[in-house]
């Protein structure tokens, strides 16, 4: 989900000023909205980390010594990565922009505003940590199981 988030929308440019909002429709539409590979690295990183952590668990995650040697673990550690590099992408949505392109926007009533794919990718990384953290607690659970 969080893979085919990133070609949706990410960042858009919003105006509460009707003249304003009129004259951004007007632009060319990846001038106003950006989708997470025109949003800046903090925007794909994370749901790329989770596609390569996905492929990862579908193919190892049947293989005993995988899941003993730590691939539940390793997902929970990319998962938790992913959902840390979203909030701060989050955080830092305006940095996109250059800080003279901030100035302007701001002075002509245009925020900078997350759009519908950073909510779906932002979902699916809190998704895989709660997936993540309970096949960690299926391994260990399968593993006390083993030793005893």
């Amino acid at each position: 989900m969080a893979f085919g988030a990133m070609f949706l929308p990410w960042t858009e440019l919003t105006a509460a000023d009707p003249e304003v909002a009129e004259a951004l429709r007007e632009l060319p539409a990846g001038d106003v909205v950006r989708s997470a590979w025109n949003s800046g690295f903090f925007a794909w990183a994370a749901p790329v980390l989770l596609l390569l952590a996905g492929i990862a668990a579908v193919v190892f995650g049947q293989s005993r010594a995988a899941r003993v040697n730590g691939l539940p673990h390793l997902w929970l550690i990319v998962a938790v990565l992913s959902l840390l590099l979203l909030v701060l992408g989050w955080w830092l949505i305006d940095w996109q922009f250059a800080e003279d392109q901030r100035g302007v926007l701001a002075a002509g009533g245009v925020s900078i505003e997350p759009a519908i794919g950073r909510f779906l990718g932002l979902a699916a990384a809190a998704a895989s940590v709660a997936g993540s953290v309970f096949d960690v607690r299926a391994a260990r659970a399968q593993y006390r199981a083993k030793r005893r």
